[in-house]
């Protein structure tokens, strides 16, 4: 519960503070109603506190795990330099060539090159952007697979590390190309999609290969179909992305798009590069987010220094700082369930195959919970389909409103008691 009551803070912080105090400083001259006038502020301004306090947390991961940055570099250009190629003495340490990696590296920045020269139809500016693109892609990937490797996936800096590359990268880009480039944001976000998705798969590998030692995979073999998957991945998430755009659309509510989807965190990096070349971006907001985010920090360092079992990992208040609130709640009510759960296995502590009973229940629970994820994202794709072949969103709309809400209300209930009993019998099951 307690990255959950993190992110809700950080919501809670956006909506209960920054908001009420941003209002009765600057009032309501549109005269708007509460719910507009409040999803306007935070869409506008209070939402940006999140991006300073990312920027902050980001480079904080960075700065923390320098030493094993350094030390991941130094043994890198060690096996570059071995001669021996895949010659291991134990096979569970076999690893891809360091000098395949690098020459494959080499090889995808052509196609990379491509495209930002496509977009910006510059070639010295497209070789500056494929060269910053490889060393925050470097750094940060190490920072996301690290981090990913030590405490889990849960813990991927990727939002902190990818808003910080889009908005580093379009300064920059706004001192070469001026602030009436057009093409300037596109640029940006071009830069921080690459550096997004090595820090996401540089995560999602690590779990892969610590998976695979504890079952005494080999290493290289395991890298190899990793790169199938990446591959097979780019094959398919353009199409499903196209086809979830023609159906809903992508960013805020308009009465085009009624039922866009969201996308809070793909939105906001948009209004980041966007805002820097538009002269749009509410500084001190971002000003004002830095300092929540380094205040955090130093909290945490303190929490740290006296041995307490509870941190305050910076990221995670910073993703509820932008995150829309209805967000942050479902994320606090998935963690009240699991503390629920802890709660019921602690008051049964009376048997010697507790901590068996308990683990159990554990990874029953997050499979189950894992599985209403998974199953929500391939039902919705599978609804896009008619969706984007009708027209309308509509289609299979069997209620009317008011009555949505409510029946969707107990649909909640009912699938949060369905999680907790399933969890609880888990752990009764193996008690036993």
């Amino acid at each position: 519960i307690r990255i959950a009551a993190l992110v809700f803070i950080g919501g809670a912080i956006s909506w209960w503070i920054a908001i009420p105090v941003y209002l009765s400083i600057f009032g309501n001259p549109e005269g708007l109603d509460a719910v507009t006038l409040g999803n306007q502020t935070w869409s506008q301004q209070i939402r940006y506190l999140g991006v300073g306090a990312m920027v902050v947390g980001g480079l904080w991961a960075l700065v923390s795990l320098k030493s094993a940055i350094g030390l991941a570099f130094s043994e890198g250009l060690n096996a570059f330099k071995k001669t021996d190629g895949l010659v291991k003495k134990v096979r569970t340490e076999l690893d891809t060539p360091m000098s395949w990696v690098i020459i494959a590296v080499g090889v995808m920045l052509v196609p990379i090159f491509i495209i930002y020269l496509r977009e910006i139809e510059d070639v010295a500016i497209s070789s500056l952007m494929a060269i910053v693109m490889t060393l925050a892609g470097f750094l940060f990937a190490a920072v996301a697979g690290y981090m990913a490797g030590l405490v889990g996936s849960s813990n991927n800096p990727i939002s902190g590390v990818t808003i910080a590359t889009i908005l580093s990268t379009a300064l920059l880009l706004l001192a070469l190309m001026g602030s009436g480039a057009e093409k300037g944001p596109a640029a940006a976000i071009l830069i921080g999609a690459v550096v997004c998705c090595a820090a996401a798969i540089a995560g999602d590998n690590m779990q892969d290969l610590k998976a695979g030692h504890l079952l005494g995979a080999t290493p290289f073999r395991q890298q190899i179909m990793q790169m199938v998957g990446v591959i097979s991945a780019a094959l398919v998430l353009p199409l499903i992305l196209d086809l979830l755009n023609t159906a809903y659309g992508f960013g805020p509510i308009t009465p085009e798009n009624p039922d866009a989807l969201a996308a809070p965190q793909a939105t906001l990096m948009a209004s980041v590069a966007t805002g820097v070349f538009g002269g749009g971006l509410p500084w001190n907001m971002v000003y004002i987010g830095m300092g929540i985010g380094a205040a955090i920090i130093i909290v945490d360092e303190v929490l740290k220094a006296r041995g307490s079992d509870f941190r305050v990992p910076v990221l995670a208040v910073a993703v509820g700082l932008y995150l829309p609130f209805e967000l942050d709640s479902a994320i606090m009510v998935g963690g009240l369930i699991a503390w629920l759960v802890s709660l019921y296995q602690k008051r049964h502590n009376n048997r010697e195959q507790f901590e068996e009973a308990k683990e159990h229940s554990n990874r029953t629970g997050l499979l189950f919970a894992s599985g209403l994820i998974t199953g929500e994202a391939l039902i919705g794709i599978a609804l896009a389909v008619p969706v984007a072949i009708v027209g309308h969103s509509n289609l299979f709309k069997l209620i009317e409103h008011p009555m949505d809400s409510a029946v969707g209300f107990i649909v909640i209930l009912a699938v949060c008691f369905w999680l907790y009993s399933i969890a609880v019998k888990a752990f009764k099951l193996n008690r036993e």
